[in-house]
């Protein structure tokens, strides 16, 4: 049977270049093969479930945008691969929704609305070769693809729920996502200060000599200095992309990301050759806030993006811990922000962080993860204009691609840019208009 209407035989080659073990059978260990041995007495049916299932999710992160609900709970009825077939198939809205219903009835209600936006997201980046081409690029980088269930698949990513990742892209040691089940992330301001730099290189250091793993986001700034002050103290660092493995960013850390690749681990969960978008980074925030036991803001504004993380953090009861600065320096205001409103713990130094990590929660209200930026736009919004160019003018049905919409919910916000004058129409469509 061909899978996206590729040869099976196809299908096997290439989701053996991007196993967990970089061999055949290893996806068969999540089914509950114990070793080798057991793997060569699993059925040539539960072999072919679950080649299916890998790449059914390699296809999936192609197909959805980070943190989308509805492939989530399409995903976690009919498993990965008769979800997609469903979509392939265009299986009637009543069919889907009755199959799901078969499974779980709370899914059901829900999809029972969104299910006809959800196909006019998907139905246009349906294409095998998009996915052949990730697969193909993931393995030229020598990228793994990580799904739920396999050994280092991060636990905490969870408590996300439908919005959790349907796969993982790894590029680095595999065996390094493991150390997320004892990790801290450390994030903060990218035109970060002396100070803050110098905070967050003890604090990096400090937590490594406690046994933690440090996760961040590797922008420059804060994010870096955690990195790099992880890796001079000789310990693990996970950093998370907000777009695909194969193109680090920023550029500039290059050669950081490299240093990561060689003893820790790479994460995205959009697929090689995916560029990062705005929209992409606050929903890559979510995963940093996941994975670990507790997240620490050591510098921001008071609308920087690490308030993003933190809100997340908030929301899924993770600890959350910000670090005071000077209350003359803008760049702590945000720090001071969650403290004051939103229960966030004072923490000051590694050892106050650590104990946060095994203590209970923080108190208060989640701030809004969505609620940052210089503007703050709606993340449909957010989306389109990720989606439009200043030089090129993009159709409709193309922006609605690459920003994962449909197309009369990219018309409804597209009016409303034209009327901010922060988008006009051309002659051969839209593009952005920047303020000056």
């Amino acid at each position: 049977m061909s899978i996206f209407g590729l040869d099976p035989g196809r299908v096997r080659e290439l989701v053996g270049r991007v196993s967990t073990a970089g061999q055949p059978g290893a996806w068969l260990l999540a089914a509950g093969a114990a070793d080798a041995a057991d793997i060569a007495g699993v059925s040539d049916a539960a072999e072919t479930a679950g080649v299916s299932d890998r790449f059914a999710r390699a296809a999936w992160s192609t197909i959805a945008e980070p943190g989308d609900g509805d492939a989530g709970r399409l995903v976690g009825a009919l498993g990965a691969a008769e979800a997609l077939t469903a979509v392939i198939d265009k299986w009637p809205q009543e069919r889907i929704i009755e199959a799901v219903r078969e499974v779980d009835a709370a899914a059901s209600d829900a999809l029972t609305d969104t299910v006809p936006d959800a196909l006019l997201r998907w139905l246009p980046r349906l294409l095998s070769v998009t996915v052949v081409r990730a697969i193909e690029q993931a393995a030229h980088v020598e990228a793994r693809l990580l799904t739920p269930g396999d050994p280092c698949w991060p636990g905490g990513l969870e408590d996300l729920g439908v919005h959790a990742p349907i796969a993982l892209w790894c590029r680095g040691q595999i065996e390094a996502c493991a150390a997320t089940e004892r990790s801290i992330s450390l994030v903060g301001a990218r035109a970060s200060t002396g100070y803050g730099e110098h905070v967050a290189m003890e604090a990096a250091a400090g937590l490594v000599d406690r046994g933690f793993a440090i996760v961040s986001g590797a922008a420059y700034g804060i994010d870096g200095m955690a990195h790099r002050a992880a890796l001079a103290s000789r310990g693990l660092t996970i950093a998370v992309l907000a777009g695909g493995v194969d193109r680090f960013y920023p550029s500039g850390h290059d050669a950081l990301l490299g240093r990561i690749v060689e003893t820790g681990a790479v994460l995205s969960e959009l697929p090689c050759g995916a560029a990062p978008t705005r929209w992409r980074f606050l929903q890559r925030n979510r995963l940093i806030a996941a994975a670990s036991q507790a997240t620490i803001v050591l510098e921001a504004g008071w609308r920087s993006g690490s308030l993003n993380t933190a809100g997340h953090a908030a929301a899924l009861g993770r600890p959350l811990g910000a670090v005071p600065g000077p209350v003359t320096s803008p760049t702590s205001a945000g720090c001071h922000r969650l403290i004051r409103d939103y229960g966030a713990i004072c923490v000051t130094n590694a050892a106050e962080m650590a104990e946060l990590a095994g203590g209970p929660a923080g108190h208060g209200v989640a701030p809004d993860p969505h609620d940052v930026g210089e503007e703050r736009r709606s993340a449909d919004e957010t989306r389109v204009r990720d989606a439009l160019s200043q030089r090129s003018a993009r159709s409709v049905a193309d922006i609605a691609n690459r920003a994962g919409m449909t197309v009369s919910s990219v018309e409804a916000v597209l009016g409303t840019l034209a009327l901010e004058g922060a988008a006009r129409e051309r002659e051969k469509g839209w593009v952005i208009v920047t303020r000056r």
